[in-house]
């Protein structure tokens, strides 16, 4: 199947959009029926999608399956999330999904290199029918070992106007927009890479691909310690302290990859040392903000996951767009996007939590 450049990079900012338009809807759907059938749900859609992605014949085909995968693979953190708040409760939901969040950097950090061995050896659509399998056995695992965890259903939770009202009241809330803000200001840093390193580190750097994967693999290491170090120290000092240190800390190494960039540094170290400990914040603020946002609202824990998500999404795809609008600038977007990001994270811990919860 041959295409042009620009309709294969469509495939990827369909996907984008399908998983955060989709994350909406598994969040009232499991407040209302339970997280089990739902996270079933999101697993058959993904599995079509994916099938739907092997045996596609033209780019358009392919376009309209990923964004089908897309509605399927946003049931999990979604609903994951939720079942984390359901089982764990508000006081150990932190050191949870900080372990989740590091079982999830394995994914990137081996991704590519197995994705190129199975496209290399078996053509691209390997890759799919490899995520097809992996998503086959999630749902037998699902089926099998997954309890229901939902104790809180609420009848009302898919009716228009319930559900309105429910996102209503958490944009409200002073402390869920604020751990909210927080959350996505602190990823929206680490998309910013994502979507620019490749033509920073290989573009202007001059790195062959295989080091660039290796350059990668660093900084997403960053987030798994920072994930780990979250889950072994949180009961110690608590959620509130270690996401508003892991918030200045994110700052300090943006502000400092930007100002190093600015006056004239363009070294590799300048990006990548800055960028290791942004990332290891954001593995710090992610579990933490995520708990406690959730914490206040076991009968819409659901809800409060997927319009988390939604706004996480939205804002890094916004900010990934900026940044690749920018490129021409060199290194100087991706080092802005970062600092301003990474700056906004304590900010909004300032603004709307610190008053209330003082670490």
């Amino acid at each position: 199947m041959a295409s042009d450049a620009a309709r294969v990079q469509l495939t990827l900012s369909v996907f984008l959009a399908g998983f955060a338009c989709g994350q909406i809807f598994y969040g009232p759907l499991s407040d209302r029926y339970g997280r089990r059938p739902i996270m079933l749900g999101g697993l058959i859609v993904y599995c079509a999608g994916s099938i739907g992605c092997v045996f596609a014949q033209s780019i358009e085909v392919l376009i309209a399956a990923r964004f089908v995968q897309a509605l399927g693979a946003c049931a999990g953190p979604v609903i994951g999330r939720a079942v984390v708040r359901d089982i764990w409760g508000a006081s150990e939901s932190a050191r949870i999904i900080a372990y989740m969040g590091g079982a999830m950097a394995i994914a990137p950090l081996l991704g590519p290199t197995l994705g190129g061995f199975l496209t290399v050896l078996f053509g691209w659509q390997s890759n799919f029918a490899f995520l097809l399998l992996v998503a086959v056995v999630q749902l037998v695992a699902v089926l099998r070992l997954l309890g229901e965890s939902n104790a809180h259903r609420d009848p009302r939770a898919i009716q228009p106007r319930q559900m309105f009202a429910n996102f209503a009241q958490l944009l409200t809330d002073r402390r869920y927009l604020g751990y909210l803000l927080t959350f996505s200001f602190s990823y929206s840093a680490l998309f910013a890479f994502i979507s620019a390193s490749s033509f920073v580190l290989i573009d202007r750097h001059g790195l062959t691909p295989q080091i660039f994967g290796m350059c990668f693999g660093l900084v997403v290491a960053g987030y798994l310690l920072g994930s780990l170090a979250c889950g072994r120290l949180v009961r110690r000092f608590g959620s509130d302290y270690l996401l508003a240190r892991g918030a200045w800390l994110g700052a300090i190494a943006g502000l400092s990859m930007a100002a190093l960039e600015f006056s004239g540094v363009h070294s590799l170290a300048a990006i990548l040392g800055p960028m290791f400990f942004c990332t290891v914040a954001t593995g710090l603020v992610m579990p933490n903000a995520i708990a406690r946002a959730l914490a206040p609202y076991p009968a819409m824990a659901g809800s409060a996951s997927a319009l988390m998500g939604v706004i996480q999404m939205s804002t890094a795809a916004l900010v990934g767009i900026a940044v690749g609008h920018s490129l021409t600038g060199g290194g100087q977007a991706l080092a802005a996007a970062v600092a301003i990001c990474t700056a906004l994270a304590p900010l909004s811990y300032l603004l709307l939590l610190r008053k209330r919860h003082a670490p």
